[in-house]
């Protein structure tokens, strides 16, 4: 089995009510996740995209990047991070990246992934949800706390604290 880089909610336009203070995050951390992509591409690494359908139903994932990076408040931190031909783009409506979609028979029977790296955002709020669910499916998780962006701190820290002193997982930090 191998690891892959597990990405939630990369591809975003900013155009929401929280969509400034996660951007001010996103721009702070976004060396940090530009490096984990680029680390986990040159492992040669499954790099796995998982997002917000904003409100879309037509499963038009290049689409959702190119409307982001043309038309939201940072295209060229998006365009950075942007999924390459072949990598796998799942659409999402809830929380979690497991939650009604296929991410586990793809991790598991697609891509032989039983290791996950998460990075994305929000901290508290997707990225914590989708690394629950993939707790309780059996993946090893570990999240990459710098690569992640936040619109709470405060419950971001709790979010990750909760992870790691109970739940077991690592936080890696840069």
């Amino acid at each position: 089995m191998a690891r892959a880089l597990l990405l939630v909610d990369v591809i975003k336009d900013f155009l929401h009510e929280d969509g400034d203070r996660l951007l001010e995050s996103y721009r702070r951390r976004h060396g940090a996740l530009v490096a984990a992509v680029a680390a986990a591409r040159g492992a040669g690494e499954a790099v796995v995209y998982a997002n917000d359908n904003s409100g879309r139903w037509d499963s038009d994932a290049p689409g959702l990047v190119r409307r982001a990076v043309e038309e939201g408040k940072a295209g060229e931190l998006v365009a950075a991070v942007a999924p390459k031909a072949g990598e796998t783009f799942l659409l999402k409506t809830g929380y979690s990246a497991f939650d009604e979609t296929p991410l586990g028979s793809l991790l598991r029977e697609g891509l032989r992934v039983d290791e996950l790296a998460v990075a994305g955002t929000a901290t508290e709020m997707c990225v914590f949800q989708t690394v629950q669910d993939a707790l309780r499916l059996g993946f090893a998780v570990s999240v990459l706390a710098d690569a992640c962006a936040t619109v709470e701190p405060d419950h971001e820290r709790l979010a990750l604290e909760f992870l790691e002193r109970v739940q077991g997982v690592a936080i890696v930090r840069s």
